[in-house]
């Protein structure tokens, strides 16, 4: 049993959705500091995804810092890093370029955005609350 859900969808590569789901359950507070992080093996039988897909989310996790790796306990969810605030928000550069290209290509106004960013941030929060 994993500690999120994922539902597979096509046209996404399988590694970002499990990993976006496993981010999602971090931030949301779903999955806290410490929490034990399902093996490869776990994952990729609760998620019937290839080890090798599974080891890729699990190394992407690593990597962007959510997960760490404890010996002789095994992968857990990291203490999320202090940095600078300027430094956290560089760390999204890249995603929010994508937003705004696809909204503009949606043509939608920053408001509408503003609005549907918001909604989502609500909707993590009353995630965390539960």
């Amino acid at each position: 049993m994993i500690p999120f859900r994922v539902s597979l969808q096509s046209g996404t590569p399988v590694h970002e959705q499990v990993a976006f789901a496993a981010r999602k359950a971090v931030i949301s507070g779903q999955m806290k500091t410490g929490d034990r992080f399902p093996s490869v093996r776990a994952l990729s039988q609760a998620c019937k995804i290839n080890p090798n897909t599974a080891h890729k989310v699990i190394t992407q996790l690593i990597a962007e810092g959510l997960l760490e790796v404890l010996p002789g306990i095994g992968t857990v969810v990291a203490t999320p890093p202090a940095g600078a605030r300027k430094e956290r928000v560089r760390l999204l550069q890249r995603e929010t370029e994508e937003l705004v290209v696809e909204a503009k290509r949606l043509r939608l106004t920053l408001e509408e955005v503003q609005a549907a960013i918001a909604t989502h941030w609500r909707n993590l929060e009353s995630e965390q609350d539960r």
